[in-house]
């Protein structure tokens, strides 16, 4: 865990170098408005699914009898919230893995590693590839483990999801520059529990007010430090 740890302090120390503070901002921007537009478009449609959902958990039938009304539309606002918000930071993951990654890389390779080789062992049809991958097991995660909440486990599905995704999501873009594809699929196995560690880690930024502006980003970053990190010892065991 001391290798998770150092990857997440090296990030989050990054996080204020003045280069970085604009790729901080805009992948969170650009989220939020691309779900404002669809929200207002959509809002009919957004609002019978989540209608839809509090039925079938038995809320929506119970939200019809209370009174004064406006504790009811209350309630389904924050339903939206709730929705909306989640969905905000994980597209700004998205787009921060496909569209931000290669400055960050550059930033941190150039200080930090500069002796690593460039191997490409990526590109962008596999960076999008991941991304969908990691997307669909997550929304996946989300939808079977949904009647755990019925019993009070759910709370640790939001966790566990995002571990899951940050892990996947940046493990790939973090190496496909400086790797080859066995060595990424070498630092994969051999350091599987580290990437859900840091993943677990950076996760949690995401529900800390605040904080969560600059969850992508530091995700991110601290991915970067800990494959290029791993791939530097990889390379060179007598560094370790």
């Amino acid at each position: 865990m001391a290798r998770v740890f150092e990857a997440f302090s090296r990030g989050f120390r990054d996080l204020f170098q003045f280069q970085v503070l604009w790729i901080v901002i805009w992948p969170m921007l650009a989220a939020s408005l691309l779900w404002l537009i669809l929200g207002v478009t959509f809002w009919s449609t957004f609002s019978g699914w989540i209608a839809s959902g509090l039925t079938a958990i038995g809320i929506q039938t119970w939200l019809e009898g209370v009174e004064p009304r406006w504790i009811a539309y209350g309630i389904q606002a924050v339903a939206h919230l709730i929705l909306f918000v989640p969905l905000v930071f994980v597209t700004a993951l998205v787009i921060t893995a496909l569209f931000a990654m290669s400055a960050l890389i550059r930033l941190v390779a150039q200080r930090d590693y500069p002796q690593l080789k460039r191997e490409s062992g990526g590109g962008l049809v596999g960076s999008l590839l991941n991304a969908l991958i990691a997307l669909g097991i997550f929304v996946a995660i989300w939808a079977i483990t949904l009647p755990l909440w019925l019993v009070g486990a759910g709370v640790i599905i939001p966790f566990a999801a995002t571990a899951y995704l940050n892990q996947r999501l940046f493990r790939y873009d973090a190496l496909s520059e400086h790797a080859s594809r066995a060595e990424m699929q070498a630092i994969f196995s051999a350091h599987r529990p580290s990437l859900w560690g840091l993943g677990l880690l950076t996760g949690l930024v995401q529900f800390i007010p605040f904080l969560n502006l600059f969850a992508p980003v530091l995700a991110a970053l601290a991915f970067i430090h800990f494959g290029l990190a791993r791939l530097a010892e990889l390379r060179n065991p007598a560094i370790r």
